[in-house]
């Protein structure tokens, strides 16, 4: 990029997240500071195609650091997916005079990020998912705020099923990954948790689990799963038919994605957006800004969505000896 970068637009895209509202926020401040002017593109892709934008101040993005959901909207495009849906965002682009676009949201925004560049469109993409799932970054925004929100919400329960001496199943978000279960997992002492990375041996993940438990003097089980595993609800039936329990099912859902974003999300997200924008300073695009030991790095694109993200299963060893005082060598690592 050669050209002297004069206006932007930004968009949010995929499922909302705790912090998008402070990634726009640094992005159009960032802008400003540069002398760009910044457009938002509301209802992500949807809305570069149908031109459904605001012109974006300083003042304009005030008072939303702080807020849940996204200011800008989101919404996922089929049209998009499609070369003419593509070509209708670029001509967009080019009647707004935008010079490039900073997209927000997780790996599937990232990939129509992908298919802008390739189209001549510069765009610069800021993670932002529940799931923490993006591979090239360590973390993604949202991930620490969704976390205390299920915490928050599994301790309470736990208040009850102690009461009644009961076993409570909870599904939390997370579609095809488990880090947020794991991660609650462990912050909530969880009997055991259920995620799709890793082949599920009921009898001895669930029933032998709970009982053990119950063996050790515990009369109330937590059984935490993620959703890409399964219905909760199946899983609750299948522990009644096992142990003789009427286990307490609690889908989570989208409570997991409201609510005003942690100091994390917040400080992350403003860090990512000043250097979403200071790429295109710096005549660079067609990246991924992404977290890593602690820094802030700047990634390529194609080289981004080509990385994977593993579990890290010696969380599960943590949990075992938090739980039962030694490894039970059921994980294979």
């Amino acid at each position: 990029m050669d050209k002297k970068i004069k206006r932007i637009g930004v968009l949010t895209s995929g499922g909302d997240a705790p912090g998008m509202n402070a990634a726009v926020r640094a992005v159009v401040r960032t802008a400003i500071a540069n002398g760009i002017e910044c457009v938002g593109i509301r209802r992500g892709w949807q809305g570069l195609i149908n031109s459904d934008f605001v012109m974006l101040t300083r003042e304009s993005v005030g008072h939303i650091l702080s807020r849940g959901g996204t200011i800008l909207y989101t919404a996922r495009s089929e049209e998009f997916m499609t070369e003419k849906g593509r070509l209708k965002a670029v001509a967009t682009c080019k009647m707004l005079g935008l010079d490039g676009v900073v997209a927000i949201g997780g790996d599937g925004t990232f990939r129509g990020a992908l298919e802008l560049s390739r189209l001549g469109v510069p765009v610069v993409g800021v993670p932002a998912t529940i799931d923490n799932d993006v591979g090239c970054t360590n973390y993604t925004i949202g991930f620490d705020t969704a976390c205390n929100t299920a915490i928050d919400c599994i301790d309470k329960l736990r208040d009850t099923m102690q009461s009644h001496e009961r076993c409570s199943v909870v599904e939390v978000m997370g579609r095809n990954a488990g880090f947020l279960a794991l991660y609650v997992g462990i912050a909530v002492g969880a009997t055991t948790v259920l995620v799709p990375e890793r082949p599920i041996d009921f009898q001895k993940d669930v029933v032998e689990r709970i009982q053990d438990s119950r063996l050790a003097g515990n009369t109330h089980f937590m059984i935490v799963v993620a959703e890409g595993v399964g219905s909760a609800v199946e899983i609750g039936k299948r522990i009644h038919d096992a142990v003789g329990m009427d286990p307490r099912v609690t889908v989570l859902g989208h409570i997991q994605r409201g609510g005003a974003p942690n100091a994390r999300d917040r400080e992350t997200a403003t860090r990512m957006g000043y250097y979403a924008v200071n790429a295109f300073v710096e005549g660079r695009g067609n990246s991924i800004i992404a977290t890593q030991e602690g820094g802030i790095v700047e990634i390529p694109i194609e080289e981004a969505l080509q990385r994977k993200k593993h579990l890290q299963m010696d969380r599960y060893r943590i949990m075992e000896i938090m739980q039962y005082g030694t490894k039970h060598n059921l994980f294979g690592v």
